[in-house]
C-alpha cells in the first residue's frame, strides 16, 4: 500500500511524546536544547512552548522516515547448526532444498561466509550487534548480553527509526543490566514475538508465545513459516517498513524432524564427504580432541549410523526449506516481494563425521564456514544468481541490515556493510577475520584467523601432556583441511604471514575486550609469544 509521507499514525504521535516526557524528567533545565536523532527523541521544551514546531518537526522526521517507498523490507533467517553440504546449491546432489536453491537462484551465494565463534549463543550475539564475542562478552559460562550492547542491536535500531519488527525462534541470548546479571527475554522491544527461551522446543505446543499454530502446525519449524506469513501479511497493511527476524531451532539436536517429510529421504544413503573418518583428523591437535566434538563421531552414531543420522538431519532442514517457501509466497502474494531484501545463513555450521569429529565449536571448516545467501530485489542489486568469494562473517549481519534500512551503523561495530557485493560480487570487505573458542574444556579453547585463502589456528593449552600447537592450512588448494602446512617447511612464508595476522589480532583482542565475564584474561592466554607456564599464574574462572 503507498505511504502517506505527511499522516502521523497515532502509536508514532503518542510514542514521541512520551519520549520527550521521559527526557524532561531525565534533562536537567541547563540541558534542554533543541535535539533530535534517528530515534525521535524531540525537544520537551520545544514541544511544550512551541507547539506548532514540535509539531512541523514531527511531520518533517516521520516524512523523511517513511520517504514513500523507498525503504525496503528486511527478512532475516537464520538456521541452527547448518553446514554449507546440507545444500543443492552449495554442492551436495543428494540432498532437496528447493526453495533455498531459489533463493540462490534470485541472489547472491557467498563461498566463504565464517561465523566468527562456532557456537549458537556467542554467534547470535555478534549476528545481532555485528560485534565479536569479546566485544559482546556474551556466552555460555561467561555471560548475558548487557543491555547497552542490546540497545545498538539491530532489531532495536531498525524499531527506533520506524520499522515494525519481529522475532520468532530461538532468540539463543537473554539481556542483562549488569556484568553476571540476570538475563531476560527483551520480548517488549518488538511489536510481533514468537521466541522463547533457551533451545525451545521442536513441539510446538510447547512454545508458548507459538501455540496459536500448534493444531495445524504441531512442528516447530512450520510454524515458525507461519508466524513469518502473518507478520508479513499484516505489515503489508500498514505504513511501515517491516523487519522479520527468525531463528529456526532446525536442525539442532535432537534430531527430531518434523514427520510429515518422512518420505523424503526414505531408504536414501548419503555420500560421505572426503575428509570422513578420523584417519583424516590425526593431523589435528590434541586440544582439539577433549571437548564433546571429538566424542560425539561415535556418540551420536556417525561412525554406526551414518546414513540414518543423515537422513534425520538433513529431514530437519528440508523443514526449513519449505517454511522459507511460505515465506516467500507470503511475500509474493502481499506485494512486498519487489522491495523486500532476505538474508539467509547459520549460526554455526556442523562437523557431521568430518575428520571423525561431529557437532560445532572448533574453528574447522565444517563448523565455522557457514551457507550465506542474500537477495535484494532492488535495481540497486544487479547481481542475480551469482556467487561471491569475498571473506564475509557474522559480524556482518547487522551493518548489512542497518545499511539497507538507512540506519547509521553504531561506532565500534567489527562487521562490514554488504551491500555493495551485491551489485559487485568481486569486492571484498575483510582482509581476515578471528575465529574464536573460549568455551568448554579450557585444553580445547583456542583462537585462529581466517582469510580467503589462509587460516591459522594456535591451540595455547600446554597443561602436562599438551604441547601449544600451531595449524596452517591452505584453504585454496586444500579446502578439506588435509595438511596441516605450519610443519611444512616449504610453507614458511605464508605461516609467517598468518602469524602477523594472529598477533594482529590478538592485539586488538587485548585493546578492545570487554573488562568483565573473564575475557580480559584470554588476551593473555592467546599470546604465543607467552610461555603457558606464565599465562596460568592466575587460573581460569
Amino acid at each position: 500500500m503507498p505511504r502517506h509521507p505527511l499522516r502521523i499514525p497515532q502509536a508514532l504521535r503518542k510514542r514521541c511524546e512520551v519520549t520527550a516526557l521521559q527526557n524532561a524528567a531525565a534533562t536537567s533545565n541547563d540541558e534542554r536544547k533543541v535535539q533530535h536523532d534517528a530515534s525521535f527523541q524531540y525537544p520537551t521544551m520545544t514541544r511544550l512552548f512551541f507547539p506548532s514546531l514540535f509539531v512541523h518537526a514531527v511531520i518533517l522526521v516521520q516524512g523523511a522516515a517513511l520517504a514513500a517507498d523507498d525503504r525496503p523490507n528486511i527478512v532475516f533467517l537464520l538456521a541452527d547448526d547448518q553446514a554449507t553440504y546440507s545444500m543443492a546449491c552449495y554442492g551436495n546432489s543428494d540432498v532437496q532444498t528447493p526453495n533455498l536453491d531459489g533463493l540462490a537462484k534470485d541472489g547472491v551465494t557467498f563461498d566463504n561466509h565464517y561465523d566468527t565463534t562456532a557456537i549458537c549463543m556467542a554467534s547470535r550475539a555478534s549476528i545481532l550487534t555485528g560485534k565479536f564475542e569479546y566485544k559482546t562478552g556474551c556466552n555460555f559460562e561467561h555471560g548475558n548480553l548487557l543491555d547497552e550492547h542490546w540497545q545498538k542491536s539491530y532489531p532495536v535500531l531498525l524499531r527506533q527509526a520506524g520499522y515494525r519488527t519481529a522475532f520468532a525462534g530461538k532468540i539463543g541470548i537473554e539481556v542483562c543490566d549488569q556484568p553476571k546479571g540476570k538475563g531476560r527475554l527483551p520480548e517488549s522491544d518488538f511489536d510481533a514475538w514468537g521466541a522463547g527461551p533457551g533451545q525451545t522446543n521442536y513441539e510446538t505446543q510447547k512454545n508458548q508465545s507459538m501455540v496459536k499454530y500448534a493444531k495445524e502446525y504441531p512442528h516447530s519449524t512450520l510454524s515458525y513459516g507461519a508466524f513469518g506469513r502473518d507478520f508479513i501479511r499484516d505489515s503489508a497493511q500498514g505504513d511501515k517498513p517491516f523487519c522479520l527476524s527468525i531463528s529456526f531451532k532446525a536442525p539442532h539436536m535432537p534430531d527430531t524432524p518434523d514427520p510429515r517429510f518422512d518420505d523424503v529421504y526414505a531408504g536414501k544413503t548419503f555420500q560421505k564427504p572426503a575428509n570422513y573418518g578420523r584417519e583424516h583428523g590425526a593431523h589435528f591437535s590434541k586440544q582439539s580432541q577433549q571437548g564433546r566434538q571429538y566424542e560425539r563421531f561415535e556418540s551420536w552414531g556417525y561412525a554406526d549410523r551414518y546414513d540414518e543420522v543423515m537422513r534425520r538431519y538433513h529431514q530437519l532442514i528440508y523443514g526449513i526449506d519449505q517454511a522459507v517457501g511460505m515465506i516467500r509466497e507470503a511475500l509474493k502474494e502481499s506485494g512486498t516481494d519487489k522491495n523486500t531484501l532476505i538474508i539467509y545463513t547459520s549460526d554455526n555450521g556442523f562437523l557431521c563425521g568430518s575428520h571423525g569429529y561431529g557437532s560445532k565449536v572448533l574453528p574447522y571448516e565444517e563448523a565455522s564456514r557457514v551457507p550465506l545467501i542474500i537477495l535484494d530485489p532492488r535495481p540497486s542489486a544487479t547481481a542475480k544468481g551469482v556467487r561471491c568469494e569475498a571473506l564475509t562473517g557474522n559480524v556482518d549481519m547487522a551493518p548489512t541490515i542497518l545499511a539497507a534500512a538507512g540506519v547509521a551503523i553504531p561506532e565500534g561495530t567489527d562487521g562490514r556493510n554488504l551491500l555493495n557485493l551485491l551489485a559487485d560480487p568481486s569486492g571484498q570487505v575483510h582482509d581476515a577475520l578471528p575465529l574464536i573458542n573460549v568455551w568448554g574444556p579450557k585444553a580445547c579453547h583456542s583462537f585462529g584467523v581466517v582469510t580467503k585463502d589462509s587460516k591459522y589456528v594456535f591451540w595455547p593449552h600446554g597443561e602436562p601432556g599438551f604441547t601449544p600447537t600451531e595449524e596452517l592450512y591452505n584453504l585454496a588448494e586444500d579446502g578439506l583441511e588435509l595438511r596441516n602446512e605450519a610443519i611444512n617447511p616449504q610453507s614458511a612464508p605464508r605461516l609467517e604471514e598468518m602469524r602477523a595476522k594472529y598477533d594482529e589480532a590478538v592485539a586488538t583482542w587485548k585493546q578492545e575486550t570487554v573488562q568483565y565475564h573473564d575475557y580480559a584474561r584470554y588476551g593473555t592466554i592467546f599470546d604465543r609469544h607467552i610461555p603457558w607456564n606464565e599465562k596460568t599464574k592466575e587460573p581460569l574462572k
